[in-house]
């Protein structure tokens, strides 16, 4: 966790899995908080598969980079077709067969083994783009804005949510919208955050995926606490889960049409009802007890 005054957070939103309203938590915190910090705030969408932030915060973007990764290219006058780039591959991404040598770009992680192994200096790494990143600003240019997107077809998401992570600014409360699930691409946007808030519903399904989100955010050392969203139906299951392990619950959003409609309008929280506002921010400060609670016992320790 890094250690960071409570005007240069990194707070990483998830959820065990896809419409919950995550990035509606997200969305609406960040504009919550400008009205405290205003000019302060920086929402990322790290979620590159699917981005969809914008929808709720209309930014205006402007800057475009591309994201690359490298990949082996085969010199095949100096390969001697000895097969040890593709016995170290781990991910099957070349292959010998006889004297020919092929190589699956989609499927390379680029660790560059493949190289490191071969006996004769035949691969060579070259980049290949993956995706893009953008970046503007939203509420009337008082928000920093970042997002990512993910090539159609490509299946390696974790270069592009690097690349997003790259732009953060630690001179503002940063606000990382994770993609959904606990996969590689959601424990790369929540790792070297200092809170993540898991939003979740009270089903049997939520409570499933809310303790395998539980789990991974402390693998990475990451505390959490969690959102209860559409709060009223369904079992007391994931409140049980809670009292009985400890787990904060930040914030309550009740089951009601007024909400959903909002939201079917592209409104936020925040935009909502004002009286929302005073509750996003107020889970802020819980967070922010959290988080010095942790940097002060690491201290002593």
């Amino acid at each position: 966790m890094s250690q960071t005054s409570s005007e240069s957070m990194q707070i990483s939103v998830a959820a065990g899995k896809g419409g919950t309203g995550k990035t509606l938590v997200a969305t609406s915190l960040a504009l919550a908080l400008n009205d405290v910090y205003p000019g302060r705030i920086q929402l990322i969408d790290c979620d590159v598969e699917e981005p969809n932030a914008h929808l709720l915060l209309q930014p205006e973007l402007g800057n475009e980079e591309p994201v690359f990764v490298l990949v082996p290219e085969v010199d095949l006058e100096l390969c001697t077709r000895c097969g040890a780039c593709a016995e170290a591959c781990q991910f099957s991404a070349i292959a010998v067969i006889r004297q020919a040598v092929l190589t699956f770009p989609d499927l390379c992680a680029g660790c560059g083994a493949c190289a490191y192994v071969c006996p004769t200096g035949a691969i060579t790494e070259v980049q290949r783009q993956v995706g893009t990143t953008r970046t503007g600003t939203a509420a009337s240019g008082e928000i920093s804005f970042v997002t990512g997107y993910l090539n159609v077809g490509d299946q390696r998401a974790t270069p592009v949510t690097g690349a997003v992570k790259e732009q953060i600014d630690p001179n503002r409360i940063a606000i990382l919208d994770a993609p959904p699930g606990t996969a590689c691409p959601m424990q790369e946007t929540v790792e070297g955050t200092d809170y993540c808030i898991l939003v979740t519903e009270p089903t049997p399904f939520g409570l499933s995926n809310l303790r395998d989100a539980v789990e991974t955010s402390r693998r990475v050392g990451v505390p959490c606490g969690v959102v209860i969203n559409r709060h009223g139906v369904g079992t007391s299951g994931v409140e049980d889960y809670c009292a009985a392990t400890g787990l904060q619950v930040l914030l309550r959003i009740p089951q009601r049409r007024e909400i959903a409609e909002a939201y079917s309008r592209g409104e936020t929280l925040a935009e909502a009802r004002p009286e929302w506002r005073d509750d996003l921010v107020g889970m802020y400060g819980k967070i922010e007890d959290v988080v010095a609670r942790a940097a002060t016992e690491e201290g002593v320790s």
